[in-house]
């Protein structure tokens, strides 16, 4: 199929052989309730992704050095940014890295953040406030939002439920997209991308997207086929500058989220808005990829 926009992935975990080895056995999970096909399960290398990524018209993709709970605990793994920043230098044109963050790593972690960015060329941040189980409003997180301000960089941030990982270690839903208020009211420099569509409240995240200018929302995790109404009324109408393309691969397959996206017959502008527009303008790219000095 032949894509007359190149879209932009804001939201690709880093999936080779040697990533999936740090991470704690997960094969159930991404196997099972994510349905991640045989194929890719078990690693993909980066060759074999940008393969992939061709085939569905997606030019470059954001990859995050994840860091999925506090290490202290058996089901929590980082990824490390070295991990990301090579696959960024060996494929600068294709890919860019985002710094997860860890709170309980306190100052420390806020320096390897600005170090990730200044040293390594990372774009921005992201955090799963389930796996710590601090919502997004938590005292925690904002020595790390001010440093995001600092940089001028976005952060984001899952919201919506969280899944049963690990059933020996069960976490609770804490990133309710109302809690993005406060942050919003607090940092109105800091660019905030509610990821995963905020489902089952993605009506309180578009709410959250409206009332607020430097919140965004993010497309990633949820198939196009089952997003809401409500979700694509705002991305086709008065919030077509306010969302950001994702998949969160491996949990959606590149070619197969993007066909979905051309059946639900978006108008031209903000499908192209959606696609690719508003990821560089939110952080601050331009067309061929290069970070924009800040005015």
């Amino acid at each position: 199929m032949t894509h007359d926009i190149l879209a932009i992935d804001a939201v690709v975990n880093l999936w080779t052989t040697e990533a999936h080895a740090i991470r704690p056995q997960r094969d159930a999970f991404f196997g099972g309730k994510m349905k991640v096909k045989d194929n890719t399960l078990h690693g993909v290398s980066l060759d074999e992704k940008l393969r992939r990524m061709d085939a569905a018209g997606i030019e470059r993709a954001f990859l995050i050095a994840t860091k999925v709970g506090p290490l202290m605990h058996k089901a929590s793994y980082h990824i490390p940014y070295a991990m990301v920043a090579d696959a960024v230098n060996r494929y600068p044109d294709r890919f860019y890295g985002l710094a997860g963050l860890d709170p309980t790593e306190g100052m420390d972690g806020v320096r390897q953040l600005e170090q990730a960015v200044r040293e390594h060329g990372f774009i921005g941040a992201h955090f799963y406030p389930h796996w710590f189980e601090l919502a997004p409003d938590h005292a925690r997180w904002y020595p790390f939002y001010a440093k995001c301000v600092e940089l001028d960089i976005p952060v984001q941030l899952q919201v919506g439920q969280s899944m049963i990982y690990d059933p020996a270690h069960r976490l609770r839903s804490v990133g309710r997209p109302i809690t993005l208020d406060a942050v919003a009211c607090d940092f109105p420099e800091l660019k905030l991308i509610g990821i995963h569509v905020g489902i089952p409240w993605t009506e309180e995240m578009i709410a959250m997207a409206w009332k607020h200018p430097n919140v965004y929302i993010g497309t990633d995790a949820h198939a196009p086929a089952y997003w809401p109404p409500a979700f694509l009324q705002y991305i086709n109408t008065f919030g077509q500058d306010k969302v950001i393309f994702g998949t969160d691969f491996p949990v959606l397959d590149f070619e197969k989220t993007r066909q979905q996206i051309e059946a639900l017959q978006l108008r031209p502008i903000p499908k192209r808005k959606m696609l690719r527009d508003n990821v560089l303008r939110v952080y601050g790219l331009d067309e061929r990829g290069n970070k924009v000095a800040r005015q």
